[in-house]
């Protein structure tokens, strides 16, 4: 189900901070969370399955923090939607097979191919994109931008 949260929102925001504030170390949940006004308390739970569904990589220690774990070009919104969707566990009430004729014929398939639509959208969108929007709009960086090599 396409539901926007403020964890969704929080997930999205926090991968974008990653890339955007990259440097020659990780970037740490505090600065991340500071930058973005996101409780650290929903940060990072979201960093930590981020890392474990391979958005992400996590570095412990005093200099730990996240970085991105493939290019930027490489990650899509919609991973990132796919898991927080998965980390809150909500079933999708379209995808159900009872209820009234009209809804399960008509309601829903349109409902499910919008939501289609939509994913197939946010599968097409890259951090990249999203980094390059927030230069475009003169947000400001605190780290000197990693170049983003590709082979």
């Amino acid at each position: 189900m396409l539901r926007l949260s403020k964890k969704l929102l929080f997930a999205i925001e926090a991968v974008v901070d990653i890339a955007y504030h990259t440097g020659p170390g990780p970037v740490r949940s505090t600065d991340i969370s500071r930058r973005q006004g996101i409780p650290r308390r929903y940060l990072e739970q979201v960093l930590q399955h981020l890392v474990h569904r391979g958005i992400l990589a996590g570095q412990r220690g005093p200099r730990g923090g996240y970085r991105l774990a493939r290019e930027r070009r490489r990650i899509t919104v919609g991973e990132i939607v796919r898991v927080v969707h998965e980390i809150e566990g909500l079933r999708d009430p379209a995808g159900e097979s009872n209820g009234s004729e009209i809804g399960i014929k008509v309601v829903r398939p349109i409902w499910l191919r919008m939501q289609d639509e939509m994913m197939g959208r946010l599968d097409g969108l890259t951090i990249e994109e999203l980094c390059d929007r927030a230069r475009v709009s003169d947000i400001e960086r605190e780290a000197a931008q990693i170049p983003d090599f590709s082979i």
